[in-house]
């Protein structure tokens, strides 16, 4: 634990400070020991702060701390000194006793590699391979430091499609809420002015007129219709298959089906380059980075291409035996295996497939925004039509 103090020194002078000491007897010797006269002692205020925190941790968290342990690392500090320090930061208290139970392990002569794996940290399947590979060859920052940078990739790309559907969802979203309080509030004043009225209505206006009737009759039905439809669309996405299977649909979409296995395949492209810069073998980084792929027919295809690899088939060619890319990417990966550098071009195929997937995601937005207008309004136009035919036919009626 980190304690605040308040002592004097050989020279009757006050002195403050913060120590780390398991109790606070420890705390006290610890002080002794400088030659200080404790005066005042109590926890930390800054671990309290760090303990405050209640929950899970967040990704993000895991990625600052890595982060922060591979700068220590590359600093020329030991690798148990650096999980030390981070055992008493101001991090999340799950993420602090869980480096301090890797400190522990580590002195017991444990690999940091399987006191990472055991832990509670979840981190990706990946960083357990690529810290191996580091142990071995001597470069755990360098490891760690590509581990990172592959998960903020990850965490990019999820945050740039997320946020990609913020705007188009909330314009649809406001585009049913207006036509619901349309049929809900408005249609049903004028179905009810022309509710004792023997009049012969156009198609369309008794079509709308009913619908707003229907909509008034049975609003409790529905928005508790709506609820249930929200909860069960939310349960079967939770579901990891049917997730896989809806996701493999949109797939084959024309624009964003493109969109979506770019995506993979620079996902794909960036943890192959990582793996193998990191002297991990090609038919273990093939496998390790197939697990990464949540396409079905891309994971099939990238199965394909592994058996075919280890049957003695260069890489470039079993990629284009099974379709997998397109021909600027086989042609990197081709340049790359005759040049001896195809971790460096499968990171530049990453970054290709990556700039255009961001343009292929501006393309659907900007097609999204304008049908989605178009279809909200064409729906409000009619609902609008209805009425004034409705109108209109009154007014004919008594004239």
């Amino acid at each position: 634990m980190r304690y605040n103090y308040r002592a004097l020194d050989n020279h009757k002078q006050e002195v403050t400070g913060i120590l780390n000491a398991k109790t606070e007897k420890e705390a006290v010797r610890q002080l002794q020991q400088r030659e200080l006269v404790p005066i005042a002692l109590k926890v930390s205020e800054t671990k309290q702060r760090g303990q405050a925190k209640t929950g899970k941790f967040k990704q993000r968290d895991i990625i600052i701390v890595l982060h922060e342990l591979a700068t220590l690392i590359e600093s020329n500090v030991t690798l148990i000194e650096a999980v030390e320090s981070l055992a008493h930061s101001s991090h999340h208290h799950l993420i602090t006793d869980t480096f301090a139970e890797i400190a522990t392990q580590l002195r017991q002569g444990i690999s940091f590699s399987m006191a990472l794996q055991d832990s509670p940290l979840k981190l990706p399947w990946y960083m357990m391979q690529l810290i191996e590979s580091g142990e071995l060859t001597g470069q755990v920052a360098s490891a760690l430091r590509d581990g990172v940078t592959q998960m903020e990739y990850e965490a990019r790309v999820a945050n740039e499609m997320r946020n990609a559907m913020i705007y188009p969802s909330i314009l649809i979203i406001s585009g049913i809420a207006a036509i619901l309080i349309i049929f809900i509030i408005v249609v049903p004043k004028f179905a009810n002015i022309l509710q004792n009225r023997s009049v012969d209505i156009p198609l369309l206006a008794k079509v709308v007129l009913e619908t707003g009737m229907f909509f008034n009759n049975y609003f409790e039905w529905l928005i508790g219709g709506i609820v249930v439809l929200i909860i069960v669309f939310t349960y079967l996405l939770n579901k990891p298959d049917i997730k896989v299977k809806m996701k493999d649909l949109t797939a084959h979409l024309p624009l964003l089906g493109v969109w979506i296995i770019e995506s993979e395949t620079a996902r794909w492209a960036a943890m192959m380059g990582t793996l193998l810069e990191n002297r991990v073998s090609l038919l273990k980084a093939l496998e390790l980075a197939n697990m990464g792929i949540k396409l079905p027919s891309l994971h099939a295809r990238l199965g394909q291409v592994s058996r075919a690899v280890k049957s003695g088939i260069n890489l470039s060619q079993a990629l284009e035996d099974n379709e997998t890319l397109t021909a600027t990417g086989q042609n990197l990966i081709r340049a790359g295996e005759k040049a001896g550098k195809l971790p460096s071009m499968l990171h530049s195929l990453a970054k290709l497939l990556e700039e255009s997937g961001r343009v292929r995601m501006k393309r659907f937005l900007l097609l999204l925004e304008p049908i989605a207008i178009l279809l909200i309004g064409s729906i409000i136009g009619v609902i609008i039509t209805g009425i004034i035919l409705a109108i209109t036919s009154v007014n004919q009626i008594n004239f």
